[in-house]
């Protein structure tokens, strides 16, 4: 294992596209609930322990070997919007590719052939994460600091935001980042006994709602 591979996993220049999406942030800021990095620092903490919580063990079950078609089924059913249905994966074939030209392996390719339009992407990014030699523990934490590093970049742009702002929103999300980590890790590891029911299905009605009107607007800057 290299642990440089988990910073180019996780760098927001790897070319996986997530710098088109917004993560919700763009509907909460046109309807008055992130107004600054206060604001954000709420939104992103809250979205941390329920979408990205969700993402990060999905992640770690895919990193520790669990079958990913089972985990992208599991996926589905923690997903009930199809608006984000569609976004996870749009993202996961854009990572597909990104993740077969940086760690190619059978596992990658046999997941790209069952899922030709695209696999959910925290379970695409912990096959990646095992491709490039991580362990479940680097693939959670992963997952989870892109659940809140999109939106918080995204705010830059839509609040003009100062970019040191929404990097100490970041720093400041770091502890909460590690025990989100581990505990969609210590859920991934009950899979074995339990089956995929172990994983945590934390619900964000409210993201799920606006992602649905936000795919029904006809001029937006991100594309969720």
């Amino acid at each position: 294992m290299t642990r440089a591979a988990l910073l180019v996993l996780a760098d927001g220049r790897f070319p996986a596209g997530g710098h088109a999406h917004s993560g919700g942030a763009e509907p909460a800021v046109r309807a008055g609930r992130v107004t600054d990095s206060a604001s954000l620092a709420d939104f992103c903490r809250g979205r941390l322990h329920t979408a990205g919580l969700v993402a990060a063990a999905l992640a770690a079950a895919a990193a520790a070997g669990v079958d990913p078609l089972a985990l992208d089924e599991a996926a589905d059913a923690r997903t009930p919007v199809p608006a984000l249905r569609s976004t996870a994966r749009k993202l996961g074939r854009q990572l597909m590719r990104a993740a077969r030209a940086a760690w190619p392996s059978p596992a990658l390719d046999a997941l790209a052939a069952a899922r030709p339009r695209g696999a959910h992407q925290p379970v695409v990014l912990g096959l990646a994460a095992r491709s490039a030699g991580l362990t479940p523990l680097d693939a959670a934490h992963a997952a989870a600091y892109e659940s809140v590093s999109g939106p918080a970049t995204a705010a830059v742009r839509l609040l003009s935001l100062d970019p040191f702002d929404a990097t100490a929103v970041l720093a400041r999300l770091a502890a909460d980042l590690d025990r989100v980590a581990a505990a969609a890790t210590e859920a991934a590891d009950r899979i074995p006994a339990e089956g995929c029911d172990a994983l945590p299905a934390a619900s964000a009605p409210l993201l799920d709602i606006t992602a649905e009107a936000h795919a029904a607007w006809p001029v937006r800057l991100f594309a969720s």
